[in-house]
């Protein structure tokens, strides 16, 4: 349920905040945690000796974190959009905090692992901060706020490479731990003083077996793709992992299903434009994660080889700072192709671009200035395609799913990153060159990662093609009382509802007469013009939850497979409410039975589905010949009669999704004869 009012003085001042405020603090919060996750990667050489382990138990550093990331994602996210966003957002924060500091002043290897562990909680929140942007700023200001903290993930991993060696020169190593920390406080504090909670909420409980499942599943497949290249990729663990991932996932997929109120609706992860950019968000996450990973090994590289730089830890990293600036100054351009031409354009445009840059990376290899112009590049098709994705997402789930959805999403990519970190490791240990007695990549080892990431966001290109084209603004709800062409001016614009004034509204579907209520229905809600607003699928119990944008009439539609939907035209005051929505008439299959146009009564019929399953339905024919079945899916049947005298008869007919009439003659046409009605 919504709740309208802020008692604390904190949350008052919240609620005030100007949007440029809460989208730099949800910027900031954004580059803080990409510089988490970079900041240990310029020290990995060094951790051997610091804390007296191996280079195996170092990669813990990085592996703990991708875990414990995937793991608390999707949980988090879907917390969020249950209790609060900003509550989650705040408490991931806090989390992450107090693992800096446990990592800085534990002083030991154990301490580290475990602080990285505890940062890895920040992983929800890009996803969840989106979600607020979503919920909270006016419309016209969501695809720029929501493009730029999408890019925030790359902007705080190209600047935290020259951060963390800097500070590790001037301070130490514990410094890149409780420096960040301290960043993260000062955020930490700025959203709890100055980023307005959500007032939208999904009620119902927890899925605690899916949580469970999807976790374990997830910590299986990232730790063997982490990992699969220090023990062996065809080793007994690795090999046992993916296996464990594969029986885990065969078994979250039918609980989530059955489930009224999934961790993830696959339902809604199933329509085409979120299917489409989660499959994409792998392959994306690949393609960027290779622009990240290789450019300061190949400026580090030795001149011996020919084709290396030899720079310093620092000054490599110092190279990727254009990338950083690249994907802020690109932000504003991305929420313009999305405002104009729509989030599938911005998406295209994105993966195209990183594609172009990679086929300039297998080209520019002999200067520093030609690798930073590729790494450019591809960082600008980065950020516009990191800004589309949540925009579409958004745009095709329920408004009080939106985090679970982004953190679906977040999820995907970081399998896609994963993917990437291993590849990349085995090609650059596979493909490699003698020189003086020492071995290092080949400079095809760097050309071939080139190519496939380029292969990776060309396929996404593809892929995204299939995107149908947006219905209405993505991410946003529109403006009842937005201004028209020639229509309004400053004064309408001026009296539009903000996101303050969004209306929550609950119900249930009911069968007539209230005789029980109606699970798996979808409610969609569209305003008196004819923009959807928002919509939302039924749990077991048929309860449902819409926002509205703000007082007014609207439409809600109601359906499902098995009744006649229904429409009613509904207005809302400016305080959320509950409303039930009654179907009236079944989804039925009727005809009659006639042998030589004479009606045959008391015979049996019988529709079977073509697969052959154990879904039949059946019903009697009446004096006149007349028959009425429930409804079934669309799909191709075999329709059985048998007379009273115990002559039978088939037809294969192909039935709609409407209510439908299949009359048949018995005596007329031929067994094999297809009706398609």
């Amino acid at each position: 349920m919504s709740q309208q009012s802020h008692s604390s003085p904190s949350a008052s001042r919240a609620s005030r905040s100007p949007a440029w405020l809460v989208t730099t603090i949800m910027g900031l919060g954004g580059i803080t945690v990409s510089l988490e996750k970079t900041a240990v990667v310029p020290l990995l050489p060094e951790y051997p000796r610091i804390f007296a382990v191996s280079s195996d138990d170092v990669s813990w550093l990085v592996t703990v974190t991708l875990l414990s990331a995937a793991v608390a994602t999707p949980i988090v996210s879907r917390l969020a959009d249950m209790f609060g966003k900003k509550r989650m957002l705040v408490i991931s924060l806090a989390v992450m905090v107090a693992g800096g500091f446990t990592a800085a002043l534990g002083g030991t290897f154990a301490a580290a692992v475990t602080g990285r562990a505890m940062q890895g909680f920040a992983g929800a929140v890009i996803p969840v901060g989106i979600s607020i942007l979503r919920d909270t700023l006016p419309q016209r200001r969501i695809a720029g706020a929501v493009s730029l903290m999408s890019a925030s993930f790359g902007i705080g991993s190209a600047l935290g490479l020259p951060m963390a060696g800097f500070i590790y020169q001037q301070l130490g190593w514990a410094a890149t731990f409780w420096i960040v920390a301290l960043i993260a406080l000062v955020i930490l504090a700025a959203v709890f003083f100055f980023v307005p909670e959500s007032t939208l909420r999904t009620k119902g409980r927890f899925d605690y077996a899916g949580a469970l499942l999807l976790s374990g599943a997830m910590t299986a497949l990232l730790l063997a793709i982490s990992k699969g290249g220090i023990w062996g990729w065809t080793s007994d663990i690795i090999l046992g992992l993916f296996a464990a991932f594969a029986i885990l996932i065969a078994l979250w997929f039918p609980l989530e299903l059955r489930s009224g109120q999934p961790l993830v609706d696959l339902r809604t992860s199933a329509r085409r434009p979120i299917l489409v950019v989660n499959i994409a968000a792998i392959l994306v996450g690949f393609s960027m994660y290779a622009n990240m990973l290789v450019t300061t090994q190949q400026l580090q590289l030795s001149r011996v080889t020919g084709f290396g730089f030899g720079l310093s830890v620092l000054v490599a990293g110092l190279t990727m700072i254009p990338s950083g600036v690249a994907m802020v100054a690109i932000a504003p351009v991305s929420a313009r192709i999305t405002n104009s031409f729509g989030a599938k354009a911005t998406m295209i445009s994105g993966c195209a671009v990183m594609a172009a840059g990679y086929l300039s990376r297998t080209f520019l290899v002999s200067t520093v200035a030609g690798i930073i112009f590729g790494a450019v590049v591809i960082s600008v098709g980065t950020a516009m395609a990191m800004a589309a994705m949540p925009t579409i997402v958004m745009s095709n789930a329920p408004r009080t799913d939106t985090a679970a959805a982004n953190g679906l999403n977040t999820l995907l990519r970081s399998v896609g990153t994963s993917t990437c970190s291993a590849a990349v490791a085995t090609i650059l240990a596979s493909i490699t060159i003698g020189v003086g007695g020492r071995v290092f990549p080949a400079l095809d080892a760097f050309r071939l990662i080139f190519i496939l990431a380029g292969l990776a966001a060309a396929a996404a290109t593809a892929l995204c093609l299939l995107l149908p084209r947006a219905t209405r603004h993505e991410a946003t709800h529109p403006d009842l009382h937005a201004p028209r062409a020639g229509a309004g001016g400053a004064e309408a614009a001026a009296s539009a509802p903000g996101p303050e004034q969004a209306v929550s509204v609950t119900g249930t579907l009911r069968a007539p007469g209230d005789r029980g209520v109606i699970d798996r229905g979808t409610v969609s809600v569209a305003d008196l013009s004819g923009t959807p607003v928002d919509w939302d699928r039924t749990d077991e119990h048929g309860n449902y939850s819409v926002v509205l944008p703000g007082p007014g009439r609207y439409v809600f539609a109601a359906s499902h497979r098995r009744w006649l939907p229904v429409s009613e035209v509904l207005e809302f005051p400016g305080t959320p409410g509950p409303h039930d929505i009654h179907f009236t008439h079944r989804l039925v299959l009727t005809g009659r039975i006639r042998h030589h146009g004479r009606p045959v009564h008391d015979a049996l019929i019988l529709l079977v589905p073509e697969a052959g399953d154990a879904r039949a339905v059946s019903a009697v024919s009446a004096r006149d010949g007349s028959y009425e079945l429930p409804l079934p899916a669309p799909g191709r049947y075999v329709l059985s009669v048998a007379e009273p005298s115990g002559a039978t008869h088939t037809r294969l007919v192909v039935l709609p999704s409407a209510n439908t009439d299949v009359d048949v003659e018995l005596g007329g046409e031929p067994p094999s004869t297809v009706l398609k009605i």
